[in-house]
C-alpha cells in the first residue's frame, strides 16, 4: 500500500513540481515527481542536452573531528585516506558480514570533516549505524534538513551552469567538488551524478532551492528539461549504477554486487574486511550481471531467470532503455553463468523470453 499523501515529506521544490504539472508519487517517504513531459522525452534530453532533477530527498550525514577519518575508514569499504580535500568517491557502508547498510558518496570537505550523501530511505538507519561505531573525537550529525539538492546532468549541463557563476566549473575534475557562488547562493557543486552523463550535483540551503531551480530553467531555456525519478531510474540503469533496495541490500555482499573496485584491501582493517576477504578466497556463488532481452518483451524487477529449465536467479532491475532502444536489466546469476555471452531465459508473466549476459555499463557517454 502506498503511504497517504498527508504523511509524505515534501522537498522545498514540491510546489514548483505541482505547478509544472509533474506526476507526483510516493518514494522513500517523500512526495516526488516521477515525470513531467514523459519518461522517454526526459531520458533522451539528459543524453543529448541537459536534465534538471530535484534530489532533495537524499540524506546528508557529516562527520567531524580528529577521529573522523578513522570512523569513515572503519564503516566503509573505499579508502577515504586517499581523498584530497574537495575530492569525493563512491563507497559502501557495510555490516560485518560484508553486506550493504547502504551505498553512498563520501566527500572530504577538510582534513577532519567528511560529508556523506546517502539514500533517502536509509538516512536514519545509516546515521544510527555510523554513530554506533563512533569513538574518540568523531562527531556524527544528520544534517539532511540543512540541504536541498539539485542535479543538472547532460552534455550541456556545464555550459548552462557556467553562465550562473564566475567560478571555472571546467576546472573541477570528475568526482571533485567546490564551494562556490551560484547566482548569489553559496553552494557545494560536485561533478558527480547518477545518470552516466557529465554534470553537477548542487547542495544548497533549502531556502535557495526555488531561486536556483528557476534560474537554471531560465538560463537553460529549451536546452534543459525538468526530469523526474522515472528517467533517473532508466538513466542510472543504462549506466549500470546500482539501486539500493533493488540491486543491493542487507542480503547482498559487495563482491556479489560486482563492486570489488570499491573494496580497498590495502587500507587496513575495516568492519567487513574479514568476511569479505574470506568470501573472496572461497569464491562467490552468485554475481550481479547485465543482460539484454533478445526478443520482444521487457524483464522487470522480480522476474525469475532460468538456465536449462532450472531457476537460476531473479531480475533486480529491468526496463526498456530509451536511448539504447532495447530491453536491458541486471540479474544475480550463479557465478559460472555470469560471463558475457551466456544465454538464459526470463519468465515474464508466464512467457519465457530469451536473454544473454552483455558487457556493462550498457551505455558510456562520449568522452
Amino acid at each position: 500500500m502506498s503511504e497517504p499523501s498527508a504523511t509524505l515529506k515534501k522537498t522545498p521544490l514540491h510546489d514548483v513540481h505541482v505547478a509544472a504539472g509533474a506526476k507526483m508519487v510516493p518514494f522513500a517517504g517523500w512526495n516526488m515527481p516521477i515525470e513531467y513531459s514523459g519518461l522517454v522525452t526526459e531520458h533522451n534530453a539528459v543524453r543529448t542536452s541537459a536534465g534538471l532533477f530535484d534530489v532533495s530527498h537524499m540524506g546528508e550525514i557529516e562527520i567531524r573531528g580528529k577521529a573522523a577519518l578513522a570512523l569513515v575508514q572503519k564503516v566503509t569499504t573505499n579508502n577515504a585516506a586517499k581523498l584530497s580535500i574537495h575530492q569525493a568517491h563512491y563507497s559502501a557502508l557495510v555490516y560485518p558480514e560484508g553486506t550493504f547498510v547502504d551505498d553512498l558518496l563520501v566527500y572530504r570537505l577538510t582534513e577532519n570533516h567528511f560529508f556523506l550523501c546517502v539514500n533517502a530511505s536509509n538516512t536514519d538507519k545509516d546515521y544510527e549505524y555510523i554513530r554506533s561505531h563512533a569513538a574518540g573525537d568523531a562527531e556524527v550529525s544528520n544534517t539532511s534538513e540543512l540541504y536541498a539538492q539539485i542535479a543538472v546532468q547532460g552534455p550541456k549541463a556545464i555550459p548552462i551552469l557556467q553562465q550562473m557563476t564566475a567560478f571555472d566549473l571546467g576546472a573541477i575534475k570528475y568526482y571533485w567538488f567546490h564551494r562556490l557562488d551560484l547566482e548569489g547562493e553559496s553552494v557545494i557543486a560536485a561533478r558527480t551524478g547518477y545518470t552516466g552523463e557529465d554534470g553537477f550535483e548542487i547542495f544548497c540551503a533549502p531556502a535557495a532551492a526555488v531561486h536556483l531551480w528557476s534560474r537554471i530553467r531560465e538560463v537553460g531555456g529549451d536546452q534543459i528539461t525538468m526530469t523526474g525519478l522515472g528517467a533517473r531510474d532508466t538513466l542510472r540503469l543504462e549506466a549500470k549504477m546500482v539501486l539500493y533496495g533493488n540491486d543491493i541490500d542487507e542480503n547482498t555482499t559487495v563482491l556479489e554486487a560486482d563492486l570489488e573496485w570499491i573494496l580497498k584491501w590495502e587500507k587496513g582493517d575495516f568492519i567487513a574486511r574479514k568476511a569479505l576477504l574470506k568470501q573472496k578466497e572461497n569464491g562467490i556463488d552468485r554475481k550481479l550481471a547485465g543482460f539484454e532481452i533478445i526478443e520482444r518483451g521487457i524483464a522487470r524487477h522480480g522476474h525469475e531467470a532460468y538456465i536449462e529449465e532450472k531457476r537460476a536467479g531473479v531480475v533486480t532491475s529491468g526496463t526498456f532503455a530509451p536511448f539504447l532502444k532495447k530491453a536491458i536489466g541486471l540479474v544475480y546469476l550463479p557465478v559460472e553463468y555470469s560471463v558475457v555471452g551466456q544465454g538464459f531465459e526470463v519468465d515474464v508473466r508466464g512467457k519465457r523470453l530469451r536473454a544473454r549476459v552483455v558487457p556493462t555499463p550498457f551505455y558510456r557517454r562520449p568522452r
